[in-house]
């Protein structure tokens, strides 16, 4: 791979330093499976496609479809995540790591330090979580965290 000028790394800096830090969700997918998974013709799809592009749910281009903060928002979705932190067991730490990784999450993440994990949910859904993740042995302590906003 070619590496880049001077000037794309310049571009591509204040392109990221002007930038609103933003949730979406990618998904990869040909327009004709996405019609055949919905039921309807890929003319049809391209209609419902232009009207949530033109409120701002998803953006599109070649190949890709974005689900916006709008269009998750308007599924219910929350765009500032939870965040938690878990100290687990050093002598369960696999068997709770395999747990975590059947559980729906945003992400979750292996750490070093204080905090041996730290998972993001659904700001919504934190509670039922919880409850989910209360009832896997190993767990020793977990911190909660609701964001308020995104700052960049």
């Amino acid at each position: 791979m070619e590496p880049l000028t001077k000037r794309s790394v310049q571009l591509l800096r204040k392109l990221y330093e002007k930038s609103k830090s933003a949730t979406t969700y990618t998904l990869d997918v040909k327009q004709d499976e996405l019609s055949e998974q919905l039921g309807i013709s890929r003319q049809a799809l391209n209609v419902h496609l232009k009207k949530l592009k033109d409120r701002n749910y998803i953006r599109t281009g070649r190949g890709f479809i974005d689900v916006t903060e709008k269009g998750l928002s308007a599924l219910g979705i929350s765009s500032t995540p939870a965040f938690i932190l878990l100290k687990v067991s050093p002598v369960k730490r696999l068997q709770v790591y395999e747990k975590i990784r059947e559980l729906p999450v945003i992400r979750a993440f292996r750490i070093a330090g204080e905090v041996d994990a730290l998972i993001m949910v659904e700001r919504e859904n934190l509670d039922a979580f919880l409850k989910k993740l209360y009832a896997i042995d190993g767990i020793e302590d977990t911190r909660s965290y609701v964001t308020i906003e995104v700052l960049k």
